[in-house]
């Protein structure tokens, strides 16, 4: 009888276990796909937090036989929730995306180094050379701007270069350092979009400026909103 007992005890742990597991898998899928990764690589605060929490949560309750599956359930629901809600309010609050992801910094401009901006990103310099060897560029003085992304890469612009690699309009936000380096004005830029049927850069999902053109990319396409 003891063994009987003991054996259907085991095979509920593993059943127990294995639908936890099921559940957790089906979680991590969910979150993912619906939070806009295709990957686990973490490219933002929140990206790291996301996997770091939704690991704990399903490690630390996959073998606590205290936890049901209706309570695994509802907290994985409640973190999916707060995830995803947190991605879709950034889309629509400039500043709040900034507080969470952070803000790209410009380390180098017109062949200078920023140093404030340097300590700022907690970047040493020979952090910064060796980024730049990297990248194939060997002379401070040759690099028209250098942009230090939240996820650690930099984005580095060449002098003579006509494209700067970088957008001029992301989201609806005016990147005003980038008309810079094409010197153009924010007039310039309100008289494009006007031109092309946008009151606004509110109105635009992403711009750049490439030979001598500005090229548009609107929430909404024309052709959709009729």
């Amino acid at each position: 009888m003891f063994v009987v007992s003991y054996l259907q005890t085991e095979e509920f742990f593993y059943l127990n276990v294995f639908l936890k597991l099921l559940l957790g898998l089906v979680a991590i899928v969910f979150i993912i796909n619906r939070s806009g990764k295709g990957n686990l690589a973490p490219t933002s605060a929140i990206d790291q937090v996301q996997n770091y929490v939704l690991g704990g949560i399903i490690g630390g309750v996959i073998y606590s036989p205290s936890v049901s599956i209706l309570q695994f359930a509802v907290v994985l629901a409640i973190w999916a929730l707060l995830i995803i809600g947190l991605r879709r309010l950034k889309t629509k609050n400039h500043a709040l995306k900034q507080f969470v992801d952070g803000a790209p910094i410009v380390l180098i401009k017109h062949g200078e180094v920023d140093v404030e901006a340097c300590r700022r990103a907690k970047i040493t310099a020979a952090e910064v050379a060796f980024k730049l060897r990297r990248e194939g560029v060997y002379h401070v003085r040759d690099v028209k701007r250098a942009v230090f992304e939240q996820n650690g890469e930099l984005i580095i612009v060449l002098r003579g270069e006509e494209n700067p690699k970088y957008p001029i309009i992301t989201d609806g936000i005016v990147q005003t350092s980038v008309l810079d380096d094409v010197d153009k004005t924010e007039e310039w830029l309100t008289d494009e979009l006007q031109r092309a049927g946008y009151n606004s850069a509110a109105e635009i999902f992403l711009a750049e400026y490439e030979n001598g053109e500005l090229k548009l990319i609107p929430f909404v396409r024309a052709s959709q909103a009729e």
